[in-house]
């Protein structure tokens, strides 16, 4: 296993950068080019890939986890508008099933470890010793006094931010405490570091002083996490994350998720994040990024639902989320349903109706054959900013001959959320600073 994943990790390294940086402060970094490499859990590239794994397996998989992301956020809003502590960042109920994995080495020397990518998290964070309790994990932890280039974050110092949730004074170092939607109970303290984004032919880039958990107390009973992960990178919108730290922008491009030989997902920070063409408006609430939905479109036509199901409220239990960890798009049923309707009608007579899955139609066949024609359907943001959702986005195969609708209704919360099925072919550019979001249809192998 240990030769198999050397191997994985000398394969996985592709982070490229074109810009050395020589900063020691970490709010002025401001990198024009890093880039590293997404490893989605579906890919060969994965240390979870199982190629025992069936159709059918890999959607359950993708569909169970889904729906307890979904749960996840939906409980961490309510806490957000209650100011309750019970829940502060993103990880997913089962994150070996779902999302993307990104690689970066820490340290001096740099000790690889292995991240699960993040927009509703903030504070990035590993392992470390020494471990009162630490996860099981494949890669070596990080034992901060063997870095030369390691430091503690002393409570009064400025980078001990008290007014984000969850960091805390352990005197006299600056710590941190955080609670996930599985259970899952991480604690430590603040560090500064070297990160180190490695390339496989052309080198390495470092950035010095970037400030993130180390923890020392990782209980999850649940058993969820673990086995190659070494913690969380945290892309959310609190000043601690990593965006923030790099210049407040970063993109990522997602291409093929169904096809397990895609190399080309990739994750930009910087001001060489891809931000071109037109802009949308980004609001930020909690951890979470919410964007304008004006209508559904479905071809030419533009179903029948009232712009306020798409309504942001102050307190983000209503409006539109757009997340890296969540695969079905979820939508409130005075929008589902409508789209559904729609579906089945174009569906009628020429597909057959085999079922639902949560709650979204089922037809058997397979979608290249069966779908060859059929109308685009579009969300319509504002600003005129459009996410355009081919069949192989819109749909996905259930079994080898049943293909389902990737939409699901909500039901207790009347809240939208896009997930990566229909984020595929796009770069999803985010600007922290103006608080804009560009969404562009491209093939990701062209941003290398």
């Amino acid at each position: 296993m240990a030769v198999l994943f050397n191997l994985f990790l000398l394969s996985c390294f592709t982070t490229i950068a074109t810009t050395s940086l020589a900063t020691t402060n970490p709010t002025n970094a401001k990198p024009k080019r890093l880039i590293a490499k997404l490893i989605h859990y579906n890919s060969i590239y994965s240390p979870y890939y199982n190629p025992k794994d069936t159709i059918a397996d890999r959607a359950r998989h993708a569909i169970n986890s889904s729906n307890a992301r979904f749960d996840y956020i939906w409980k961490k809003i309510q806490g957000i508008s209650l100011d309750t502590d019970d829940v502060r960042s993103g990880v997913i109920a089962d994150n070996r099933r779902i999302g993307f994995l990104a690689n970066i080495s820490i340290g001096s020397p740099p000790l690889p470890q292995l991240l699960v990518m993040d927009t509703g998290s903030s504070l990035s964070w590993i392992q470390c010793q020494p471990c009162t309790h630490c996860l099981t994990q494949d890669l070596p932890i990080f034992n901060p006094p063997e870095s030369a280039t390691y430091s503690s974050v002393p409570c009064g110092a400025p980078d001990c931010l008290y007014q984000i949730p969850g960091i805390i004074c352990l005197a006299p170092r600056c710590g941190f405490t955080l609670k996930y939607g599985d259970g899952t109970a991480v604690s430590g303290i603040l560090g500064t570091e070297k990160i180190t984004f490695e390339t496989s032919d052309e080198g390495i880039t470092s950035v010095p002083r970037l400030v993130f958990g180390c923890a020392t107390d990782v209980v999850n009973s649940m058993g969820t996490l673990g086995g190659q992960i070494s913690g969380l990178l945290g892309l959310g919108a609190e000043v601690v994350s990593l965006p923030n730290q790099l210049g407040s922008k970063f993109s990522y491009c997602i291409g093929s998720i169904w096809d397990p030989k895609y190399i080309h997902n990739q994750l930009i920070f910087g001001e060489g994040a891809k931000t071109e063409g037109i802009t949308t408006f980004l609001e930020i609430i909690g951890s979470f990024y919410y964007i304008r939905l004006d209508s559904i479109s479905v071809g030419e036509k533009m179903l029948d639902i009232s712009p306020q199901v798409f309504e942001l409220t102050r307190d983000g239990k209503r409006g539109v989320i757009i997340d890296s960890g969540t695969t079905l798009t979820y939508l409130p049923k005075a929008a589902f349903d409508p789209l559904k309707d729609e579906v089945l009608s174009l569906m009628n007579g020429i597909v057959q109706f085999v079922g639902t899955q949560h709650s979204a139609p089922c037809f058997k066949g397979v979608i290249d054959r069966e779908l060859v024609g059929f109308p685009v359907v579009t969300f319509n943001f504002a600003n005129g900013v459009d996410l355009a959702l081919d069949v192989k986005s819109f749909f996905y195969m259930a079994n080898p001959n049943t293909f389902c609708m990737s939409m699901a209704p909500t039901f207790a919360a009347n809240l939208t959320i896009i997930g990566v099925w229909a984020q595929q072919s796009y770069n999803i550019a985010y600007n922290l600073a103006s608080k804009t979001i560009s969404i562009q249809r491209i093939d990701c192998a062209l941003l290398e």
